[in-house]
């Protein structure tokens, strides 16, 4: 097709029609013979209005006033290219022309402002994308796959206006830009705009003539998609208005530039949506290349010509308002080099990689007969006990290794460094290093047929035909030619690119910065480093182990190592966990580390034996309890400890009937199976328990069946079931429940409400089971067991998870009596419950707990952190209400604080959006609507804040 002469004044100066609503409902009424109301929308170059029949609350549809500028044929073409994707892909909603009394409501109007073309289309219901401050990675496949059918659409449609010039047309984009970025009044704006469109001009140059034409949208953006309501994925495309033939992947790079002004939005964020555009319409070769020079062009004429648009209508709201998102689309668009996006969209798109360049000039170092390579990745011993926190911690281990006679020590480029990478970081932070570090004993004079040359900025530059690698961090004075001995010297190449690299990359853009600047290590005379490759552990996991064996996260990242609140990845990002109750002390205590080390050069056998531990640690944990509890049962989970808890109450009242709360989970175990009615781990539960258990109402006072002061009959219900068991001449054996409702969230019980269950099931000859396999320990804050929050004694305590620090551990505590009736079902035997590992593992985290005052940690920053939860209810009508004590909290969502609708859709994106800003946060409850926000006690009140930093984001910008 030929290119037609552009004439871009023709189309420049483009004012919105501005017609007022009087003389909008007259024409429309004389055109078109119906009554309307109208309401304007925003639009940059026409004026569109959503219009409904006089009185009536539903939509007749978009009446769009077309820019005086454009054909009649231009305007049959855009409806023509609607009809022919609404036909061609029945499951996108498309708008078509709505039909009246007189026909299609198309037609050319005669106003005040000249004559202008009116015409109706229908109103598609749902949101667009522009409104959503954030968009999920599925959200943005979804946009790349509707652009991708849109474009498989309209792949073979013709139409004579295909002639017409659009500055939108990206195959005018550099014409364009040269036009307008002399009228650019602000000097700032045009150095930025500038020096982004340079480098994109030359490679699009390269390839243009090879890229294939077709008719498009071209303007399938944020704010042209919509989704239905209650459903975040959008399948319906609007305004044609900028239908044309152009080179066909400009379809996906208008897509992609609208992702890039959303929250936290980057460059990588648009790979889904390229993933997806590619799966439909595959990208060629010089597609891939011109992408994303297109995508750079595509945010640099957003923002010359809105602004270019605000100057010669000042009144125009909607081209004014999109002025700062226009200013970020081009900067993220800028924000990393070309070629590296671009070597990163093929690797996304599984194309074959370019080969990194080689260093093929001499080695510059001598034979070094020693040579120290450190790993300062997530799992090496070089970063134990929270020595990756210190920023000097590489640069010791390396002068450690020259005082131990290495000739030199090597720190390599490629692969990720944990030590000193930052604890809290909303997005992945750079954590790959682009240059080798290089530390020596002894100086070395470079060899003299190496091309060796300082830089202005004090860089040694050595050059091989067109490779070169750089060396930095050469002191002033260092003799020329000369590698000083004891500093750490950065060796970065062997590039042939002119392109400023940082010292860190992200993991995600790491290979391809690679694939640019290449390996300095073989230009030393050393080996490579390992290429990366896809991880592919979850995969494995996945085959081998038994699906519902689940796993958090569709695709969590690979935790490999935690210290205190935090989680690291195999990539060096450092993720802030809020749901690691079973980590009670703190991922990787030294003092827990230290037992559980020194037991194991001792001895860890099965609990028969006679050893001092098992005793020992006995007695610590009936000390934190009444008196009257002072015997110990261990075991290895909070599952079996409520089976034995159970067992025990059947054992030492013959009866086999136990009473439990509704929508509870004590364990997968038969016995604690059977007492577990939470639908959420069994969708099943109540009608598969067995005829022994018998439940009672969950007693919760926000959403149960009595809310508020009406909670307080939770109780006496409770009571009359127990009751009622034992009229049937079949009293039960026990009761037993969470002494703070986990599964709901950490839901406080009524006040009094153990007090009287427990009167009425020990009336009847029963006894009291308390599970405190989640709260016990201090976690409450205010209460070292649950219990003490009720002002009761039950007669069994089952305790796990806290008590372990992560060491399978669990324990029952009860009266001896009890203890002692159990004998009448044999004996009791646990092979690990109890060993000798597991009990000093115990044993050092209860005195973490005491000594380090975890239990007063917990109520100061859980009440802080309660405080600001609380806080985020009054701005959002998600945040139904905050549940708990300590670091036991609960944050319900819900869609009506009326009905209290539950809102488990949005509660699991939130936390997975979460993730992205580095917090690890999972759901809970029945209805999977409660973040179950239960971090180690060590949790500090400036990690508490974060969490509620983040979850504020998420709140107001979307998930």
């Amino acid at each position: 097709m030929t290119v037609p002469t552009f004439d871009y004044f023709a189309q420049v100066e483009l004012p919105t029609p501005t017609l007022g609503l009087d003389e909008v409902r007259r024409l429309f009424a004389s055109t078109f013979g119906i009554e309307v109301d109208a309401t304007s929308l925003g639009s940059q170059q026409d004026q569109n209005f959503r219009v409904f029949r006089a009185g009536e609350s539903e939509p007749l549809g978009v009446l769009k006033l077309s820019n005086p500028a454009f054909s009649e044929s231009e305007i049959e073409m855009q409806d023509e290219a609607a009809a022919v994707v609404a036909d061609r892909q029945p499951t996108l909603r498309i708008p078509r022309i709505v039909v009246g009394p007189r026909g299609p409501l198309s037609a050319w109007w005669e106003s005040s402002q000249g004559r202008i073309h009116a015409r109706v289309i229908e109103n598609i219901a749902g949101s667009t994308l522009m409104g959503s401050g954030y968009l999920s990675p599925s959200v943005v496949a979804r946009m790349g796959e509707v652009s991708g059918r849109v474009s498989v659409s309209l792949a073979d449609y013709v139409h004579p206006a295909f002639s017409r010039v659009l500055q939108w047309d990206l195959r005018h984009a550099t014409r364009v830009i040269d036009i307008l970025l002399p009228l650019e009044p602000d000097a700032a704006v045009r150095e930025e705009v500038d020096r982004a469109v340079r480098p994109a001009r030359s490679i699009l140059q390269s390839v243009s003539e090879r890229l294939p034409v077709q008719a498009g949208h071209f303007d399938v953006t944020d704010d042209n998609i919509l989704h239905p309501h209650g459903d975040p994925l959008p399948d319906a495309v609007i305004d044609f208005g900028d239908v044309t033939a152009s080179w066909a992947v400009g379809e996906i790079a208008v897509t992609v530039s609208s992702v890039l002004h959303h929250d936290g939005a980057s460059p990588v964020s648009a790979l889904p949506a390229i993933r997806a555009f590619h799966a439909l319409r595959p990208l060629s070769d010089e597609e891939v290349t011109a992408l994303w020079p297109l995508v750079v062009l595509r945010g640099a004429i957003l923002v010359l010509s809105g602004r270019q648009q605000v100057r010669l209508d000042e009144e125009n709201t909607y081209a004014g308002d999109a002025l700062d998102r226009e200013f970020d689309v081009l900067r993220q668009a800028a924000s990393v080099p070309l070629e590296v996006i671009t070597h990163t969209i093929r690797r996304a798109l599984g194309l074959p990689a370019a080969a990194e360049p080689a260093w093929d000039g001499s080695v510059l170092l001598p034979a070094l007969a020693d040579v120290v390579t450190l790993d300062a990745g997530t799992v090496s011993e070089l970063n134990d006990d929270g020595a990756w926190l210190q920023a000097d911690t590489i640069d010791r281990a390396a002068h450690a290794a020259l005082a131990g006679g290495a000739d030199a020590v090597v720190l390599p480029a490629w692969l990720p460094v944990l030590s000193g990478a930052p604890r809290r970081t909303l997005t992945p932070p750079a954590t790959i290093p682009t240059a080798l570090t290089l530390w020596l004993a002894e100086a070395v004079t470079l060899p003299e047929g190496a091309d060796a040359a300082a830089s202005a900025d004090g860089t040694l530059v050595i050059r091989s035909g067109d490779r070169r690698v750089s060396i930095t961090g050469i002191p002033a004075g260092t003799p020329e030619r000369t590698l000083p001995a004891g500093v750490a010297l950065r060796v970065r190449g062997p590039r042939a690119a002119d392109l400023d690299a940082p010292e860190r990359v992200t993991a995600s853009l790491a290979p391809a910065w690679r694939t640019v600047l290449g390996d300095p290590a073989p230009a030393l005379g050393l080996p490579s480093a390992p290429a990366g490759h896809d991880d592919d552990v979850l995969d494995r996991r996945e085959r081998v182990l038994a699906e519902v064996q689940e796993h958090y996260y569709a695709r969590p990242p690979r935790i490999e190592r935690g210290w205190r609140e935090y989680l690291v990845d195999v990539d060096g990002r450092v993720y802030l966990d809020m749901v690691n109750n079973v980590a009670s002390v703190g991922h990787a205590h030294p003092k827990v580390a230290a037992a559980a080390s020194r037991q194991l050069r001792l001895l860890n056998t099965n609990s028969r034996f006679n050893y001092g531990a098992i005793t020992e640690y006995a007695e610590k944990i009936a000390a934190t309890l009444p008196d009257e509890l002072d015997t110990v049962f261990f075991v290895n989970s909070g599952s079996e400890a409520t089976d034995l808890a159970i067992r025990l109450a059947m054992a030492s009242t013959g009866r086999p009937d136990i009473v439990a709360m509704r929508e509870a989970y004590h364990g997968w175990t038969y016995a604690s199976d059977a007492v577990s009615t939470s639908i959420a781990d069994n969708p099943n539960a109540l009608g598969s328990r067995p005829a022994w258990v018998h439940t009672v109402d969950a007693a919760n006072s926000y959403r149960g069946i009595h809310r508020g002061d009406d909670a307080a009959k939770y109780a006496a219900e409770a009571a009359a079931v127990i009751d009622r068991l034992a009229a049937q001449g079949r009293p039960a054996g026990g009761f037993i429940c969470e002494t703070f409702f986990g599964n709901a969230g950490g839901v406080a019980l009524p006040e009094d409400y153990l007090s009287e269950v427990y009167r009425t099931v020990r009336a009847h000859g029963g006894i009291a089971i308390a599970d405190e396999v989640q709260v016990g320990f201090g976690r409450l804050g205010e209460w070292f067991w649950g219990f003490q929050q009720q002002g009761v004694l039950p007669d069994v305590v089952a305790v796990a998870k806290s008590i372990g620090g992560g060491q399978p551990i669990g324990a029952v505590i009860t009266r001896k009596e009890i203890a002692d009736r159990y004998r009448t079902q044999g004996y009791f035997f646990s092979s690990t419950g109890g060993s000798p590992v597991s009990s000093v593992i115990g044993m050092a985290v209860l005195d973490v707990i005491q000594q380090e005052q975890l239990q007063e940690n917990a109520r100061l920053v859980g009440a802080h952190l309660k405080a600001r939860l609380q806080e985020l209810g009054d701005r959002h009508p998600i945040v139904g209400t905050v549940h708990g004590s300590g670091l036991y909290l609960g944050l319900e969502f819900v869609r009506d604080r009326e009905t209290l609708e539950p809102a488990p859709d949005e509660t699991a994106a939130i936390c997975d959006r979460l993730l992205e800003l580095g917090v690890v946060m999972q759901p809970t409850g029945d209805f999977q609507n409660v973040l179950k926000i239960k971090p180690p006690l060590c949790v500090t009140q400036e990690s508490a804040d974060y969490f509620a930093d983040a979850l504020e984001r998420v709140l107001s910008t979307g998930w």
